[in-house]
This record gives C-alpha cells, sequence and structure tokens, in this order.
C-alpha cells in the first residue's frame, strides 16, 4: 500500500501566467502572483491523487497599470466580486513526467472543466531551510467567453481588440508537508 505525499504550494516560488492576442497582432503576457493551495500526490496510485489550487486575482500584472486596472473591473474579472480565481482536480492520467489533470476551473465565478499538460513533478531537492521540494509545470487554453469574460471592440479594420482564446501557464514549487 502506498503513501500519498502531501505538498503546498510555496506562493513565493510560484507563479500564474496567460497570454493573449491583442490588436489580432501580438500576444500581450501577463502574471499573477500569491497563487496557493495543495498537492496530494500518490505514487503508485497517481490516479488518487488531488490538487487544489487558487490564484489571487487582484495580483494581476501585465507592465501597464492602466490595463491591469481594467482587467480588475467588472469588464474583465471583477476582482471586487470574484477575488480568487480557483482549480480543483477531477481526474489525473499519465505517467513518469507527463500528465494530464483535469479538473473544474473557476473564473469570474463561472465553473468549466479544463485539461493541464502538466511536466513533473521534478525529482524531490532538499531547500537550505531542512525543507524538501518538487516542482511541475502546467498549461492549458481556454476560450474566455466560456467563463463570462465578454469585454470586447471591434476594430476598424476589423477583427476585435482582444481575442477569445487565453493561454495560462503555471510553475509551481511545491514544499513537502513535515
Amino acid at each position: 500500500m502506498s503513501q500519498a505525499i502531501n505538498y503546498t504550494i510555496d506562493p513565493s516560488h510560484s507563479t500564474a501566467g496567460f497570454k493573449i492576442r491583442h490588436l489580432m497582432v501580438a500576444n500581450v503576457r501577463g502574471e499573477f502572483s500569491n497563487v496557493t493551495g495543495t498537492v496530494v500526490f500518490d505514487p503508485a496510485e497517481p490516479a488518487n491523487s488531488k490538487i487544489q489550487a487558487s490564484i489571487d486575482a487582484t495580483t494581476i500584472h501585465t507592465r501597464d497599470e492602466k490595463r491591469d486596472a481594467h482587467l480588475k473591473s467588472a469588464d474583465f474579472l471583477d476582482v471586487e466580486k470574484y477575488p480568487t480565481i480557483d482549480f480543483v482536480s477531477t481526474k489525473i492520467t499519465g505517467s513518469g513526467d507527463e500528465w494530464k489533470v483535469t479538473g473544474d476551473l473557476t473564473i469570474h465565478g463561472v465553473t468549466n472543466p479544463v485539461v493541464l499538460d502538466v511536466e513533473g513533478p521534478t525529482p524531490e531537492a532538499k531547500d537550505p531551510w531542512g525543507g524538501t521540494r518538487t516542482g511541475a509545470s502546467a498549461s492549458t487554453k481556454i476560450n474566455r467567453k466560456d467563463f463570462g469574460l465578454t469585454w470586447n471592440m471591434a476594430l476598424e479594420t476589423g477583427g476585435v481588440l482582444v481575442a477569445d482564446e487565453l493561454t495560462i501557464h503555471l510553475e509551481l514549487e511545491l514544499v513537502r508537508a513535515a
């Protein structure tokens, strides 16, 4: 019988990022800090593993204060009403360092299933503070309109200001529970 390993996400060393096409010509990138959550990993029975993560939506940063304020507003994330973006796994398949993690993603108060492509976990390593860490990367693509993020503007030249498809990428560092 295997023993599941409990980890917490280290918010100081984890990020959630995104990219989206702007003006139909270039990608704009942004990220969120303060990613928190837990991972219960069962190496012998990976399907029994569980992941729960939360992103502080108020920390969105795209290197432009006016854009960040617009993204925090009711036109997009409405962070006053929906301060977090949440993920809870429902199914994990794969092996080695390539996994598919299916789960429920909640953005803007709307929950939809998504599949994350996950690389990792990395081999565990001791940190300088006596702890044990591992890491993983994950990505997925969503249609932002599926989550109620429908604001847009038509362009004179045709097309729209903001694309519907959004790519999400996560870099997570996990600390093994004592």
